[in-house]
């Protein structure tokens, strides 16, 4: 890959890796205030916004993280398989994402059960959201720690 594609795909990938991440703090933070409110109509609103953020925020980042991440490592001269670093990176990546994929049924059944004014609220004061999250972050920040310090180690692949 010529030099100029390969800062704008690194651009884009770290771009779209801090957005992912800017989103699960923000996530985070409703998470958190419709759990350790007890205001319901508080309680509803953190629930009712958890699923847009989801939908239009969280995953697109991390989809493009990962896309980003996949293309600009086949274009550098650390590939995608040659460094340990990186394929972990992957993973996680990828399980992150995984992850995420699956919760979204769980932010979708306690939006809709938000929406209905006459629901029990007690479900939703669940902390599910708010371990969900803090789990991503500490992902999340393992695999920035791995694109700072590249820790040593080659698999012999040149892929």
């Amino acid at each position: 890959m010529k030099p100029r594609l390969r800062k704008l795909t690194l651009t884009a990938h770290i771009a779209s890796s801090v957005g992912w991440f800017g989103a699960v703090l923000t996530f985070l933070a409703v998470a958190i205030v419709g759990v350790t409110t007890p205001d319901d109509h508080v309680v509803r609103a953190a629930n009712l916004i958890a699923e847009p953020v989801v939908w239009f925020v969280v995953l697109p980042f991390a989809v493009a993280s990962l896309l980003t991440g996949l293309v600009s490592s086949l274009g550098s001269a650390w590939g995608l398989f040659r460094h340990y670093w990186v394929i972990f990176k992957l993973v996680l990546n990828v399980f992150a994402t995984a992850v995420l994929l699956i919760c979204t049924r769980t932010v979708d059944r306690f939006a809709a059960v938000a929406a209905d004014p006459t629901a029990d609220l007690e479900p939703l004061r669940s902390p599910t959201f708010v371990v969900h999250a803090a789990g991503a972050l500490v992902v999340l920040v393992v695999a920035l720690v791995l694109a700072i310090y590249k820790p040593r180690g080659t698999t012999g692949l040149r892929i």
